[in-house]
């Protein structure tokens, strides 16, 4: 395929405008310039929220939502909890579940249930974004390391704070995009950073703008994250099973999002889906510390890839979590241009950035991912392979 977008190189000059929010710090490394970083609500105990997940004896997580919103009804009415003011929604994919407002009594008696697996309190997730924006630069130095092909008619499953519906150089699916954000029924991106990674999947080979790793990919929207990038894990785990019930094999999911902490139940999601033949992508996060703690980064297993990040001279970041017990492989995560909403264009740095790169090259060669070099000064001491086309 003949790619019309050239290699530019890299001018500081055109930087237009940076914002930082008062949660995001420095990296260590000065190179790596303000670094996405989780914000202080992260991990938040959602007062009196629970994920709560069925049996999977039962085998419902196949059931249809209405289906699966009776199930978690009737076992909230044999508990002497009153549905009404419990009940939330329910979500699909893996044991299934739903979501209630519940005192911890009420949670402690539906553990006991026979019907019930698992019962988590649910958490926020919260991210606190830094970025600047700038003028395009079509082939940028990221996806030259990469390597780049044609996406289109592959599909993209952006779980994230949206995608830009407007923007011209991508292509998104707004009939199958959807808001998991309580209140918000738009999937459009009203903070910037899913515009940000579905850019990096799938920006198309035209003549403007930036060239994405699957150019021209289709992209869905999953919202999971408001306008200042805060969500819950609920929201995670439905979209899940949203993939779960209208993707199809081949089809790639990026979860550019951490927890502070784990969610057994978002880990399971996580292997029902990609168990459907979909792959998965997930950043392994930016704390500088083993991607292991952190659900879903910690999650191995067939079609599931946790990306590390590296900077434009193969360096490990040192924001970047690691383990190659979990990590599978490392990609460009410093100083990264994308699209972003708005129809502008911006510069982030983060392991959210390194994950889409290898969702990309899924969109194009499936598993058969190969690498090219290994990141430098990873601090397991076991260095990430680079991953490539």
């Amino acid at each position: 395929m003949i790619m019309r977008k050239t290699l530019l190189p890299f001018i500081t000059g055109i930087i237009l405008f940076a914002s930082c929010k008062k949660e995001s710090v420095k990296s260590n490394n000065p190179d790596e310039g303000c670094v996405e970083q989780r914000s202080v609500r992260d991990g938040e105990i959602i007062a009196g929220q629970y994920i709560v997940a069925f049996n999977p004896l039962s085998n419902t997580g196949t059931g249809s939502e209405r289906m699966l919103s009776d199930l978690g009804r009737n076992i909230l009415e044999r508990n002497n909890i009153e549905e009404v003011m419990a009940f939330k929604h329910s979500f699909t994919g893996g044991r299934g579940g739903f979501v209630a407002k519940l005192t911890p009594q009420e949670a402690n008696l539906l553990q006991n249930d026979a019907a019930i697996s698992k019962v988590e309190p649910d958490r926020i997730v919260a991210l606190s974004t830094c970025f600047e924006v700038i003028e395009p630069r079509l082939i940028t130095w990221n996806i030259s390391r990469v390597g780049y092909g044609n996406g289109i008619g592959k599909t993209a499953w952006i779980i994230d704070s949206g995608i830009d519906f407007n923007h011209p150089d991508l292509t998104v699916d707004n009939a199958r995009s959807r808001s998991f954000v309580n209140g918000q029924t738009s999937a459009d991106d009203a903070n910037g950073h899913g515009t940000h990674v579905a850019g990096i999947i799938g920006a198309k080979n035209n003549s403007i703008g930036m060239l994405g790793v699957a150019s021209g990919a289709t992209l869905v929207s999953l919202r999971v994250l408001d306008s200042e990038g805060v969500g819950s894990i609920s929201s995670i785990i439905q979209a899940l099973g949203y993939v779960s019930t209208h993707g199809k094999p081949g089809d790639v999911v990026n979860i550019s999002l951490g927890e502070e902490g784990t969610s057994e139940i978002l880990d399971d999601q996580v292997y029902s889906t990609a168990s459907k033949g979909i792959f998965i992508t997930i950043a392994a996060g930016n704390d500088s510390e083993p991607a292991i703690k952190y659900s879903p980064a910690r999650v191995n297993g067939p079609n599931i890839f946790t990306v590390s990040a590296i900077d434009s001279l193969d360096r490990f970041a040192s924001f970047s979590n690691y383990g190659n017990d979990v990590v599978d492989f490392a990609a460009p995560g410093v100083r990264i241009p994308s699209t972003y909403s708005q129809g502008r264009y911006a510069i982030l740095s983060g392991t959210s950035m390194a994950a889409p790169h290898v969702a990309g090259l899924l969109l194009l060669n499936g598993r058969n991912i190969r690498s090219s070099g290994t990141a430098i000064n990873d601090p397991d001491n076991i260095p990430d392979a680079i991953a490539h086309q």
